[in-house]
């Protein structure tokens, strides 16, 4: 895809992603966040994490296979967003809490791909 074929892509991709995450971090999260917190984090990580996934990454990988791109995507996804997570929130931050962000971005990832089949 083209730069601006990935710009044009990115403001659908982002609202997919978080209609999926948000739910799952909504419900999943630790009880000591507020469902504020819980909303907006289903926003946040992913605005943080996901024009680097959709504009970056695939410029970077252009000339490696698409196993190779998605790999190192949804590796970094999940990882960057319970790192943030865990800055912004510290102490409140449990195990819980990234695993529930671990499963948000695997369920976006897989639903992801599956309408990529799909299309």
């Amino acid at each position: 895809m083209s730069p601006l074929d990935l710009w044009r892509f990115l403001p659908l991709g982002y609202l997919f992603t978080i209609a999926i995450e948000t739910p799952i971090l909504y419900l999943g999260l630790s009880p000591q966040h507020s469902k504020g917190r819980r909303v907006f984090a289903g926003v946040w990580l992913t605005a943080c994490t996901y024009p680097i996934v959709t504009l970056v990454l695939p410029l970077l990988f252009e000339n490696y296979s698409r196993a190779t791109y998605l790999a190192v995507a949804e590796t970094f996804a999940p990882v960057a967003e319970c790192v943030l997570f865990w800055l912004a929130f510290g102490k409140e931050t449990t195990w819980r809490d990234l695993i529930i962000i671990v499963l948000a971005n695997l369920a976006s990832f897989l639903l992801g791909e599956l309408s990529y089949r799909l299309i």
